[in-house]
Parts: C-alpha cells; sequence; structure tokens
C-alpha cells in the first residue's frame, strides 16, 4: 500500500485513499458496527465502493484520507460538502471496530480540523451523530465542538428512527481552546 503521508499525527498519520485500500474500505464499512453508526443501510460491493471512489474521493470538492496507524489502514476521515462562499464543512469519520478506544479517530479529527482551518481557511466545520453513537459525540466534545441542535427521527437505522445531533466548531473558538492563534 503507498506510503505517502498529507498529515503527520501523534498516534496516526492521514495519507491519500488510493485503489489499493478500496478492499479494506470495502471490508470495514460492511461491518455492522461501521454502517450503523454512519447511517448506512445496505451493503456495499465492490463496484459500488470503486464508484465512491472514482466520485466521491477523487472528487475536488471534497477531502477524503485514509487513516494510518503504524502503516496499518485503520479508518477514514474526511471533509464533505465544502461550502467556499461560507467557508465551512461538514467533517465525516469511521474508525474499523479492531481499533477503537486507541485515540486514532481523536487524533485524526485534530488534525483535519488544524488543516481545514490553517490550510483551507474555513471559518466553521460540522458534523452529525445519531443519538446512540455516544462515542463519537464525546470524541467531538473532546477537540472542541459544541453541540448544536437535535434533528429529530432524523434518521431510520435498524428498524427505527434516530435523533441527529449536530455538532460544530468555529475557527475563533477552535484557536482559543487550543491557543493556537
Amino acid at each position: 500500500m503507498p506510503e505517502t503521508v498529507f498529515l503527520a499525527g501523534d498516534r496516526v498519520d492521514l495519507r491519500p485513499i488510493e485503489e489499493d485500500d478500496l478492499e479494506f474500505l470495502q471490508r470495514e464499512i460492511n461491518d455492522s458496527r461501521v454502517w450503523r453508526a454512519i447511517g448506512g443501510s445496505r451493503p456495499i460491493n465492490r463496484a459500488q465502493e470503486r464508484d465512491f471512489f472514482e466520485n466521491v474521493v477523487c472528487d475536488d470538492d471534497t477531502v477524503n484520507l485514509l487513516v494510518v496507524a503504524d502503516s496499518t489502514p485503520v479508518g477514514t476521515i474526511g471533509f464533505n460538502s465544502i461550502e467556499w462562499e461560507s467557508r465551512r464543512a461538514e467533517i465525516g469519520y469511521w474508525i474499523a471496530p479492531a481499533y477503537h478506544e486507541r485515540g486514532y479517530g481523536s487524533d485524526a479529527t485534530e488534525r483535519l480540523v488544524t488543516y481545514g482551518f490553517d490550510q483551507l481557511g474555513l471559518h466553521k466545520l460540522t458534523a452529525r451523530v445519531f443519538e446512540f453513537n455516544e462515542a463519537s459525540q464525546r470524541l467531538l466534545e473532546s477537540v472542541g465542538f459544541t453541540r448544536e441542535g437535535v434533528h429529530r427521527d432524523e434518521a431510520f437505522v435498524d428498524g427505527e428512527y434516530h435523533d441527529t445531533y449536530w455538532y460544530g466548531v468555529l475557527e475563533d473558538e477552535w484557536r482559543s481552546e487550543t491557543g493556537s492563534e
């Protein structure tokens, strides 16, 4: 697998997603602990994963990176829905279940938030999390995001409706919290 590091972290590095990574992505996205947490409901086959790679990962309007720990892929993170005029983007991520609770998601999120504010000139980052995903809520809050609101019965997962919590962080809030003015 390619080892081109884009953003180096304390626990993980972030690098571009390459075609060689598609097998890992397809395998992990089909794990119920991953697809449930991100609101998936259908299995993803090789052709669909390739389509995601070609039409989303390779799109100039998103940033999609592989989270790598000691040269091993452990998840993905990226900015979706980048709105250049308002300087806003939505962050999304998942970490493979075998690598949960090691700080990889927090480290990756901190790196990408820094990149978004320092290099892309973004003003606000948002994220959405299902009410049942307490680990992701804690992760976002630990890196400076604030819960801004709730969309009631927003998602249909596992045969029932769930609320979606919306989080956000403004550049000046994040800089004052991290001391990186």
